[in-house]
């Protein structure tokens, strides 16, 4: 397909969507009163259920039954995909890199940004000192993997061959032998989180660090006067008070890092033994052409995410409910 006909294909999706609000702003404005403001919300909405059936609904439903079939998509096989995910010692891998990676990252981002947003409460610099850790969410994912594959990066330890790598060249200058560290497993995957925590303890930090700010002040001053210890003020004033902050911060980190793709894809693509569900996804449905078995680990990836949701939800409605 040309330039120009991609342009043309988009100048008919405008002119459409265009043509479809036109006769619903025409058909809303033959109504009126409480009868006529239902229909009008039930219009506009129209297009919205539209769009989530057709983008969304659809081809949900779609991989659900095609991670019954079999690789070409063409025979019934039942769970013989999901037998495939919990018993081949490929994919048993994959499924014990995501724990490492869910267990690991949303905790270690939390908590260096908790201690980060208490550390530079307002202090002199805190803009300035918010705005460093914030920095890496403002780059991509790839960005990100590309600047810390650099950083462990290797190079034999012939003659004058000097590391480039950061992680090398401090073992080098402390007498120790450089190394392939994403060549090693499990260690490569504990390096493969640790960019995953330097990108998402910004957010952490700056959700936290508007948490804690919202605390009442007579509140903290009520602590101070009754002697409450720094240990003391955290652990029964602010931790408290930041509750529900954390439970967000925890559960959206949780769902990116399930959903980690770029990261594992740019710096090993997947080899090494430290693939990952949605990395082994795109693997298995487009590399290795095997549909029924890709479908398998979405649908996975989908319940996996699901609890996490709901739990984020309740937490949400409880902490309004207050």
């Amino acid at each position: 397909m040309t330039t120009a006909e991609k342009f043309m294909d988009m100048f008919i999706a405008l002119a459409i969507f265009a043509a479809v609000m036109a006769v619903i702003l025409l058909i809303a404005s033959r109504f009126g009163g409480r009868r006529g403001d239902r229909v009008v919300a039930l219009l506009f909405l129209l297009p919205v259920v539209l769009m989530l059936a057709v983008g969304l609904v659809y081809p949900g439903v779609l991989t659900i039954i095609n991670s019954f079939y079999d690789a070409p998509g063409t025979s019934f096989i039942g769970f013989d995909n999901y037998q495939t995910i919990f018993t081949s010692s490929d994919q048993l891998t994959v499924l014990r890199n995501t724990v490492i990676w869910v267990l690991v990252t949303p905790f270690v981002a939390t908590g260096i940004g908790l201690l980060y947003a208490i550390l530079v409460d307002k202090a002199r610099i805190e803009s300035l000192a918010k705005a460093v850790i914030f920095l890496p969410m403002s780059i991509s994912f790839v960005a990100a993997a590309i600047i810390w594959k650099f950083m462990y990066e290797y190079r034999p330890d012939q003659g004058n061959i000097k590391q480039i790598g950061l992680l090398n060249q401090i073992v080098v200058w402390f007498g120790g032998e450089p190394k392939n560290w994403l060549l090693e497993s499990p260690l490569n995957t504990l390096l493969l989180v640790v960019v995953m925590i330097w990108i998402q303890a910004g957010f952490a930090m700056t959700v936290l660090s508007a948490a804690i700010k919202a605390i009442p002040d007579d509140v903290i001053e009520a602590a101070r006067l009754d002697g409450v210890t720094a240990w003391g003020m955290f652990r029964f004033v602010t931790l408290p008070s930041i509750r529900p902050a954390v439970v967000v911060v925890l559960t959206t980190i949780g769902i990116g890092t399930l959903k980690v793709f770029d990261i594992v894809r740019t710096m090993t693509g997947g080899n090494f033994d430290t693939s990952v569900v949605a990395n082994e996804f795109y693997s298995q449905s487009f590399r290795a052409d095997n549909q029924g078995l890709g479908a398998a680990l979405a649908v996975l990836l989908f319940i996996l995410v699901i609890p996490i949701v709901v739990y984020n939800i309740r937490q949400l409605r409880a902490s309004e409910a207050r």
